[in-house]
């Protein structure tokens, strides 16, 4: 499992420019909501996560060493972890996980994006 980073620490991070964020859900779900300033890599279907990411990642994540946190839409939802865990086998070495997604953000009164 990836290491976690809670809502607090993400918004804080998120704050201070400090933090690369990237929505794992599929291009449609990213279209319509995501996370302020967040990048696509989308982790669904499972079994196609690590091609995309493959795919991705040196355009959307140039820099390896940068923070990154992966999120999806819940904690059942499996694509961070899939995307997370592709991101480290290609040689990223901070990448942590917001485990309780999106709906947690909302559920908070936080703010999203959409693209138009």
């Amino acid at each position: 499992m990836l290491p976690l980073i809670t809502r607090a620490e993400l918004l804080s991070r998120m704050e201070s420019g400090s933090v690369v964020v990237v929505d794992t859900m599929p291009v449609a779900y990213f279209a319509k909501e995501h996370l302020p300033e967040a990048r696509n890599i989308p982790g669904f279907p499972y079994e196609r996560a690590a091609e995309f990411t493959d795919r991705l990642a040196p355009e959307v994540l140039p820099d390896k060493a940068a923070e990154i946190v992966v999120y999806c839409a819940n904690t059942p939802c499996r694509n961070s972890e899939f995307v997370g865990r592709r991101l480290l086998e290609l040689g990223y070495t901070n990448v942590r996980k917001y485990r309780e997604g999106i709906e947690d953000w909302v559920a908070n009164g936080l703010p999203t994006w959409s693209s138009s």
